[in-house]
């Protein structure tokens, strides 16, 4: 374990992002054990409460399973976290991760058509205009950044008009995994966030009530940034297998 001595500023949570990165990272494997709080205590130099408060946080977190009076240990997270942990394994220490960047990829490309159609099929009073808006806005925009951020509003109120809970929850997490890497993506991103009109025929087909052309149209849109966005990661992963030759 590569625990390091924390400062008092905040404590818990700093125990807790250390546990957190050595259960992400791989460094505590499924089925091990933690350290007992005391140990734990003595490696990072903080109090017992602080590190039974963060121990509670990853136990939260679905990353570790604490029994009273017996070990704490180490759960596999793709079987019990929850999304909110995207964010943490898109950027990591080492950059950003291929896999989990295109597993986000595969999710925008199969929900954006499926909240589109939800959408059209309620109908809720008021999209229509604030879906308007939103594609004026990327219109007069022209930072490429700017650009894209009208285009997360413009899906923002999709998903509101969907009127799903679940979609709700998965967009703000993607959107939070999102949008760290705008800059970077700018460039590829650009023709779509330039094609306003493919937004319009989104909209449009949310305010007819149409879900079939919904769906067609929001593919239509999101398809040729995600096929060019997964063509540049395949060649960083192919970068990565080369500098580990």
């Amino acid at each position: 374990m590569a625990l390091q001595p924390v400062s008092r500023r905040s404590v818990p949570e700093e125990v807790f992002e250390q546990i957190l990165d050595e259960v992400l990272s791989g460094q505590m494997q499924p089925g091990e054990s933690l350290p007992s709080e005391r140990r734990l205590a003595e490696v990072l130099g903080v109090s017992r409460p602080a590190v039974r408060e963060a121990l509670k946080r990853v136990a939260a977190a679905g990353l570790v399973e604490v029994r009273q009076g017996d070990a704490t240990t180490v759960r596999d997270f793709r079987r019990h976290a929850g999304l909110d942990l995207l964010p943490r394994l898109l950027l990591r220490d080492t950059g950003l991760d291929v896999a989990v960047a295109r597993s986000i990829l595969e999710a925008r490309l199969h929900n954006g058509p499926k909240v589109a159609e939800l959408a059209a099929r309620r109908r809720l009073p008021g999209l229509a205009d604030l879906l308007e808006q939103s594609i004026r806005d990327l219109e007069t925009d022209a930072d490429p950044v700017g650009q894209q951020r009208h285009a997360l509003t413009f899906w923002d109120h999709v998903v509101d008009g969907a009127d799903s809970i679940v979609f709700r929850l998965m967009f703000n997490t993607l959107r939070a995994a999102y949008e760290p890497a705008l800059p970077a993506l700018a460039t590829m991103m650009a023709a779509e966030v330039g094609h306003s009109a493919a937004y319009r025929s989104v909209a449009r087909a949310i305010a007819d009530g149409d879900p079939v052309a919904a769906e067609d149209t929001a593919r239509q849109l999101l398809e040729p940034a995600t096929h060019a966005l997964n063509a540049a990661l395949n060649v960083l992963a192919d970068l990565g297998k080369q500098e580990e030759q």
